[in-house]
C-alpha cells in the first residue's frame, strides 16, 4: 500500500514539476518557477528510485526454503565419493538448486546433480 502511495506522489511531483517548467517559458512566467519545477521533478524521480530499491531489497532477503525429507523405513547412509577425484563428500557439500540436489566437491570443485538409481 505504501508503494502505491509513493508512486502516486511521485507522479504528482513530476506532473506539477513539468507544468512549472513549461510555465516558465510563458511570457508571464518567472525564473523561480524553473527552479521549483526542476526540484519537483527531481523529488518525483527520487521517490521512484527509493521505492523501487526498497522493493528489490525486500524481495532478496525474504525467501528462505527449508526442505525436510521423510524417508520410509530404515535407511543406511553410504559414503558419498566425488566422481572426478574420489574425495569424500559430506552433507554440507549438497545444496538444492532449482529443486534438484546438487553436490560440489570441496577438493576439485566439480559440480554435478545427484541422481537416484532405481532399487530394482
Amino acid at each position: 500500500m505504501g508503494r502505491i502511495i509513493a508512486y502516486i506522489a511521485a507522479a504528482i511531483f513530476i506532473f506539477f514539476g513539468v507544468l512549472f517548467i513549461w510555465a516558465t517559458f510563458n511570457p508571464q512566467g518567472q525564473p523561480i518557477w524553473l527552479v521549483v519545477g526542476v526540484i519537483s521533478v527531481l523529488i518525483g524521480f527520487g521517490l521512484i528510485v527509493l521505492v523501487s530499491r526498497r522493493a528489490a531489497s525486500s524481495q532478496l532477503g525474504g525467501n528462505n526454503v527449508t526442505l525436510k525429507i521423510d524417508l520410509p523405513g530404515n535407511v543406511n547412509m553410504d559414503t558419498l565419493k566425488c566422481k572426478s577425484c574420489g574425495g569424500t563428500l559430506s552433507p554440507d557439500n549438497i545444496a538444492m538448486v532449482a529443486g534438484a540436489p546438487v553436490v560440489t566437491c570441496p577438493f576439485c570443485h566439480t559440480t554435478y546433480q545427484l541422481t537416484e538409481e532405481p532399487k530394482w
